[in-house]
């Protein structure tokens, strides 16, 4: 899962609950690019809060106010992200089901409700990002051979280098020794990062 939406080419799809399986709730949406999702942390929810976190983008070692940060642990679990629609199905027993692209959200994530994105006054291009752009510009070179790649579908495959190149550690691990894993799919990827390339050292 990328750190925040929009930073990798993430597809998904929203299945509404039965209640709200309307054709005529999704009208017009399909003349909109992007959409806003609200969302519960489902999985964090019941984790309490604190008024301080420590930002991994940070190293982990310094603390700013939970507001100034978009960490799960929050008085009310509540994501919010931004995501290309690119398109509108109907299906014969779910309803509508929307497909979108650049997702940060886990599989089975509860979404509260969708609003489309407004560029003339949802776009703010000249904002200040404090810390949260610190590094957010570099990207690693993922090292694979063709052999390890084969043993995954071609979707995931095309993904792959796109969310490793973002580095998923920390920002306080770099250990060029230590093995990492992570989930993509149904896969297991093991990795370790030698200054600026992510090397792949099995797929499962």
């Amino acid at each position: 899962m990328p750190r925040q939406s929009g930073l990798a080419a993430v597809p998904g799809r929203i299945v509404f609950e039965p209640a709200y399986r309307s054709a005529e709730a999704v009208r017009g949406l399909e003349d909109y690019d992007y959409l806003w999702l609200l969302w519960q942390f489902n999985r964090t929810a019941t984790a309490g809060w604190h008024p301080t976190v420590r930002p991994p983008r940070l190293g982990g070692n310094r603390r700013v106010g939970v507001f100034a940060t978009r960490s799960p642990f929050r008085p009310n679990p509540i994501g919010l992200s931004s995501v290309r629609l690119t398109s509108v199905e109907t299906d014969n027993s779910l309803g509508p089901i929307l497909h979108v692209v650049g997702a940060d959200l886990v599989d089975g994530t509860p979404i509260y409700d969708i609003k489309p994105y407004l560029p003339y006054t949802d776009c703010h291009p000249e904002a200040r990002s404090g810390f949260a752009t610190e590094g957010c510009d570099r990207r690693l070179e993922v090292v694979c051979s063709d052999r390890m790649l084969q043993r995954i579908e071609p979707g995931i495959r095309d993904l792959l280098p796109e969310l490793l190149a973002q580095d998923p550690r920390p920002r306080y691990q770099d250990d060029p020794e230590r093995r990492y894993t992570m989930r993509i799919g149904q896969h297991e990827v093991t990795f370790h990062i030698s200054r600026d390339q992510l090397i792949i050292d099995n797929i499962e």
